[in-house]
């Protein structure tokens, strides 16, 4: 049944994205605004690493701390996307199978695939939210 959907069909094209020098405050919020869990990170057009909202709250600085508020939020500001982000970030390209992409997800233990084109261009991202919209969908196309 899903041997001949491919991720183009399914995958967000209009993608939000950081750059290498977006500071990770500026990250975080666009991911909290948007209730999304992931960017890429795009430089040039080209994608060259991927930041998550794990990555984020890993950076963020602890409780257990002697700084102040103030060096708290000083640090933090100097902190950018492209020091905490993956570089080697798993991809797929639109014509994939999305078997594929939802097996590579699963044997990967990842929520998501930048889609990219010729150069490393982004042309969409593919979750595991997109995967269970196709399920969904497809059970509501097909009743018992």
């Amino acid at each position: 049944m899903f041997e001949n959907i491919i991720v183009k069909d399914w995958m967000t094209h209009d993608v939000l994205t950081a750059s290498p020098d977006m500071p990770i405050s500026d990250a975080h919020q666009i991911m909290k605004e948007r209730g999304i869990r992931r960017l890429p990170v795009v430089e040039h057009e080209k994608l060259v690493g991927i930041v998550t909202i794990g990555d984020v709250r890993e950076a963020s600085p602890s409780d257990a701390t002697t700084l102040s508020i103030w060096e708290l939020n000083y640090l933090w500001a100097q902190l950018t996307v492209g020091k905490i982000m993956s570089k080697n970030v798993l991809t797929v390209k639109a014509d994939t199978p999305i078997l594929d992409a939802a097996e590579m997800m699963l044997e990967n233990k990842i929520s998501g695939l930048p889609v990219v084109g010729k150069g490393g261009h982004l042309e969409g991202i593919i979750t595991e939210s997109d995967i269970f919209r196709l399920l969904v969908r497809s059970r509501v196309a097909t009743p018992d």
